[in-house]
């Protein structure tokens, strides 16, 4: 049975997998109706809830991938399998599934990307990180572009770079961008495309306690991120003001980038 929307639901991690230095990936044997792009709210009772990307999905099993930085994640870090976590959603909207497409991930989220990469067709794959230690995936996506801000692994430099050289490439047919990651990353990329005059789906991240549009921390301009994205096609991002330039705090405090 899929995991009801806004109950959670306590599923039994099957399998724990290191992705990185600070990454790690929990498997549940579970079924998921969830399109490349929505979100789930993971549960730790007596700590706290977080949203999280589905990172790996099949017919009777799904899993998140998390980036360990504060208290709910170092927990999480510390879960053995056979432990319990509650799952609610999926949530949101999804991506768009087209032709001739080029994904760009920024760090952790790449998270967002990887069912997406997992439904295209042979899509252009584009994916940074500050350093080796903060890149996902490179051994799942062999044939992916990878950049790090330090030159540790794969080509030194910015993701915008490597998109800027493929778009200039007239031998390479791109019809379509999508990207996540942190949004100054992806403000740079939706200019980019604007230039080309290209399609662009970004994944936008705020903060979070419900899911379904009631706590109003994942407000950006007057669109509800939980509700109304997180994905947001070219238009609307160019319709947001905000977007690349302000996020709000835990609080719902509005502050710059």
């Amino acid at each position: 049975m899929p995991c009801k929307k806004d109950i959670p639901k306590m599923l039994e991690i099957s399998e724990i997998i290191r992705e990185s230095e600070y990454h790690k990936t929990l498997f549940f044997k579970h079924s998921l109706d969830c399109k490349p792009g929505q979100f789930i709210m993971v549960w730790i009772p007596g700590i706290d809830e977080k949203p999280m990307a589905v990172s790996y999905l099949k017919k009777d099993e799904f899993a998140f991938t998390f980036h360990s930085i504060g208290k709910f994640t170092h927990t999480l870090a510390k879960l053995k399998k056979g432990d319990g976590v509650g799952i609610r959603g999926p949530y949101g909207n999804g991506f768009s599934i087209k032709k001739n497409a080029c994904v760009i991930g920024g760090g952790v989220g790449m998270t967002c990307m990887s069912t997406l990469i997992d439904a295209l067709k042979n899509p252009m794959v584009i994916n940074g990180a500050r350093n080796k230690d903060s890149l996902l995936f490179h051994k799942r996506y062999k044939n992916m572009i990878t950049t790090t801000d330090d030159g540790s692994y794969g080509r030194k430099g910015f993701t915008t770079e490597v998109l800027n050289e493929q778009l200039k490439n007239e031998k390479i047919k791109i019809d379509i961008v999508y990207t996540c990651g942190p949004e100054i990353m992806m403000k740079k990329i939706v200019d980019i495309c604007r230039k080309h005059k290209i399609e662009c789906e970004a994944a936008l991240e705020r903060y979070m306690s419900c899911g379904f549009g009631v706590c109003g921390k994942c407000m950006i301009n007057d669109k509800i991120i939980c509700i109304d994205g997180p994905i947001f096609n070219s238009k609307q991002l160019n319709e947001m003001p905000e977007f690349g330039k302000f996020t709000r705090l835990k609080s719902g405090k509005k502050v710059s980038l």
